[in-house]
């Protein structure tokens, strides 16, 4: 049994009223999962819409959806060891999430550290990493030298996949809101930059590339902006749905589809995967690590007491990852 405090949404409202840290207890861990001693935490948009009730788990809940930490606690037959430095994803969809002292992790869901990753970036990588592989190398098949459009670009799984997308050899298009955020997406390596609020992203696409259009889009964000970079998909174009943070899941055309013979994948980079597709993939991720290829790049690191004005501010989206420092 271990003992701590954690950040509990107590009912569903902003982060500053219904967010509580409160005593806590963990008990060993049954199969499939580990308990650790949290010492960096993620700080996501699920969390916020958790707060607010908007989200698949609803308040009471303890929020947070990804930590690095040490390993206190295992289960019989697990392949950690207590004292392992591991970074992974907590069991937040039951209400167990990781904005505490200690924190359950999903053991098919967790990994040790690569040595060139810190504690912040560790926090950071699993979920937009693992949901960037998923997107462009299992749904998508994006090959080098195509042309990768990521919306929500300044995101923490949009700064992923600008990285991953680089890193398969393709030319990167970041669409994001504002000037910090495109110059943001640019430093991590994205090639050309839309704001668009200022522009037409289906305009600007086709003029980046020659009227060819985008071979994938990474779609995190649904609604307005992704029906205006769809009228840009190339012929037998791919549109990964990720998710619909703006609202609203973008309303596809079956029509224009076959017309136009482009595809949309829908994918959930939660776990239903083989151990062999697992490895493949935390394979080719670390050893994009260990080049330097990927960063994890954190952009804010906030204290354990701040963890309600860091989900608060997510409302103002700041470009790149927040994490908090826990221990």
């Amino acid at each position: 049994m271990f003992k701590g405090t954690a950040w509990r949404a107590v009912a569903a409202g902003e982060p500053a009223d219904v967010l509580r840290l409160e005593e806590m207890s963990w008990s060993e861990p049954d199969e499939g999962r580990l308990i650790v001693k949290v010492i960096v935490s993620g700080v996501s948009l699920p969390d916020l819409h958790t707060t607010r009730g908007m989200y698949v788990v609803t308040p009471p809940a303890v929020i947070g959806t990804e930590v690095s930490g040490e390993v206190v606690a295992v289960p019989k037959r697990s392949r950690f060891s207590v004292g392992d430095r591991v970074m992974g994803v907590t069991p937040f969809l039951q209400g167990m999430g990781g904005h505490a002292e200690y924190s359950y992790l999903k053991e098919g869901e967790t990994r040790l550290i690569p040595a060139q990753l810190s504690d912040e970036q560790a926090a950071g990588f699993v979920i937009g990493f693992r949901t960037a592989h998923v997107a462009l190398v299992y749904r998508c098949a994006l090959k080098s030298g195509e042309t990768l459009v990521v919306l929500g670009a300044a995101g923490s799984t949009g700064i992923a996949t600008i990285q991953l997308g680089k890193a398969l050899g393709a030319t990167v298009i970041a669409v994001a809101s504002n000037a910090e955020k495109l110059a943001y997406c640019a430093s991590l390596g994205a090639d050309h930059t839309i704001d668009y609020t200022t522009a037409s992203v289906s305009d600007e696409i086709k003029k980046i590339t020659g009227g060819h259009g985008c071979d994938v889009i990474f779609d995190p964000v649904g609604g307005e902006v992704a029906t205006q970079a769809v009228q840009a998909i190339a012929r037998y174009g791919r549109h990964a749905i990720v998710g619909g943070a703006s609202g609203s899941f973008i309303a596809l055309n079956p029509i224009d589809m076959l017309q136009r013979s482009y595809s949309a994948v829908g994918l959930a980079a939660d776990g239903k995967y083989t151990e062999e597709e697992e490895n493949a993939a935390y394979g080719l991720l670390f050893d994009f690590v260990e080049k330097g290829v990927i960063k994890a790049p954190v952009a804010h690191v906030m204290p354990f007491d701040e963890v309600p004005a860091a989900i608060a501010r997510l409302d103002a989206a700041p470009p790149g990852k927040t994490v908090i420092r826990v221990s």
